[in-house]
């Protein structure tokens, strides 16, 4: 009996840590000295890639429907923020440009100069990226693992959940914002 016991414990320890395994993972990064405060509109500069048009529309959905609760206003032009998503139901490699210097971006040209790195993405990875419409740096990143899947009706849930805890704490609270309450 005692035998038993011990067995149904430690299939129910290991299905804990099997569960806890495939759970999802967000993080966020964002520009410490950014004021975040300053900027109430976005405009998408690059939708995210997703071989399901219906998940596609769903993480612009739900990042309109994020950024909307935060205040921020969706422009077609002149925005303060430009958006870019990524999103991978299988393992992509993508090549990223960042700009810097005057005049370079991902629209227009100038002086500066560009670095491009290559990335391989995680199955399931959704990344959604911030930039400064006036200087194109990046200012935010959020990224959620395990996410995204073949399966549309699992997609929809996890897309949401995903997404709304990307963006919880959006915009930060940065250290300009601290002193000035203060």
């Amino acid at each position: 009996m005692q035998l038993k016991r011990v067995t149904l414990g430690l299939a129910g320890a290991a299905l804990l840590v099997a569960g806890s395994a495939l759970a999802q993972k967000v993080t966020t990064d964002y520009q410490k000295t950014v004021d975040f405060s300053r900027y109430k509109t976005y405009m998408w500069i690059m939708q995210p890639r997703a071989a399901n048009p219906l998940t596609r529309e769903r993480i612009i959905d739900d990042v309109n429907s994020a950024l909307g609760r935060r205040g921020l206003t969706l422009v077609t032009g002149n925005a303060d923020v430009t958006i870019a998503a990524h999103a991978a139901t299988r393992q992509e490699r993508t090549l990223n440009t960042f700009y810097s210097g005057l005049g370079g971006g991902w629209r227009w040209g100038g002086l500066g100069s560009a670095t491009t790195t290559v990335d391989t993405y995680e199955v399931g990875t959704l990344i959604v990226d911030v930039f400064d419409a006036s200087t194109k740096e990046a200012i935010w990143r959020g990224v959620a693992t395990k996410t995204l899947s073949d399966n549309p009706r699992k997609n929809a849930d996890s897309l949401n959940k995903a997404i709304d805890k990307m963006f919880e704490k959006f915009p930060p609270q940065t250290a300009h914002e601290t002193t000035r309450r203060d």
